[in-house]
């Protein structure tokens, strides 16, 4: 199965154990990790520890493995938070400002939500001037947005990429 055909919510082909989660929790925090490392903490001999993973993949539930990169460091320090009403949320229009938004790399997250607006968006940017630049330049120059409301990011408490693993049915905690 391609990862990309699992379905949102979908159950698993096979209920995870105590060590299939072990495992994941384990790449959540450090993907780098050599399999014999990883088979290591978790008690398995490479080979199987290997053949969990290629299964975890396989079945859609490991979809990518990516490098986590300090954005201070790189001079993204400007992050907002905003809120895009659409003027005429119709499915060509809804599916014409996805296209773009997946375009610019700037946004970090999208996501359609219900209540009066139509998507929330992480932007990432150097500064308020670049910030600026991008609302006029992409997003208003669509020609579909009716309002945009922006919330600058202060301070950020808590960001993981890391998925919930205690939410899980199936889960069984490894600790």
């Amino acid at each position: 199965m391609n990862p990309k055909d699992a379905q949102p919510g979908a159950s698993l082909p096979e209920e995870l154990d105590a060590i299939d989660a072990k495992i994941l929790d384990i790449l959540q925090q450090d993907a780098s990790l050599s399999i014999a490392d990883i088979a290591d903490r978790v008690g398995l001999s490479s080979s199987p520890c290997w053949r969990r993973i290629e299964r975890l993949k396989k079945n859609g539930v490991i979809t990518g493995q990516v490098t986590l990169l300090d954005r201070d460091r790189l001079g993204l320090t400007f992050e907002v938070i905003a809120s895009a009403k659409l003027q005429m949320p119709t499915r060509e229009n809804l599916e014409r400002f996805e296209a773009a938004v997946k375009k610019w790399p700037e946004v970090v997250d999208c996501a359609t939500v219900t209540g009066a607006v139509d998507y929330m968006l992480r932007i990432v940017t150097t500064d308020m001037h670049a910030y600026d630049d991008f609302l006029r330049d992409k997003i208003l120059s669509l020609g579909l947005v009716q309002d945009v409301q922006s919330r600058i990011v202060i301070r950020v408490a808590k960001r993981t990429t890391a998925a919930p693993l205690g939410l899980v049915s199936s889960y069984v905690s490894p600790h």
